[in-house]
């Protein structure tokens, strides 16, 4: 079993909108082999707290408008360290950068096939690790 059409629309579409505000790491898995819940993951990860809950709040919009989808449930939303939305046909996981290194879901889902995103979601693909050297290195220019 392969995850079906609409998932792959609302994966693409979650992708392109966390692209869209600047998530890193952007990747998604068809899990629909090993789960009978859901067709497919979405990850994406960002380095702060507000621009998770910005990430979250762009694929809700964009899902709901778009794709007249709406999330089941939402979950995290207070911390905004991690948070699940669930739309039955897949599972979107935005986590701070710290959260996503913690859990790295990928090492869980990695014998799942990946599956294709939007050229601006590939492109974040290394940015959590872009960022963290940036800021270890202002960091390391104010010791001085």
């Amino acid at each position: 079993m392969t995850a079906t059409d609409r998932s792959i629309e609302l994966i693409n579409a979650a992708a392109q909108a966390a692209a869209d505000k600047l998530a890193h790491d952007i990747i998604a898995y068809d899990v629909s082999d090993v789960l009978s819940i859901t067709d497919a993951f979405l990850l994406a990860s960002a380095p702060s707290d507000r621009q998770v809950k910005s990430i979250v709040d762009e694929i809700e919009e964009r899902l709901n408008k778009d794709l007249g989808a709406k999330p089941v449930r939402r979950e995290g939303d207070r911390e905004a360290r991690w948070v699940l939305l669930d739309y039955v046909d897949i599972v979107v996981h935005i986590q701070h950068s710290e959260e996503r290194v913690f859990y790295a879901l990928e090492r869980l889902w990695k014998d799942c096939p990946e599956i294709d995103l939007p050229e601006e979601a590939k492109a974040t693909r290394g940015k959590a690790a872009e960022h963290a050297d940036a800021t270890a290195g202002e960091q390391d220019g104010e010791l001085l």
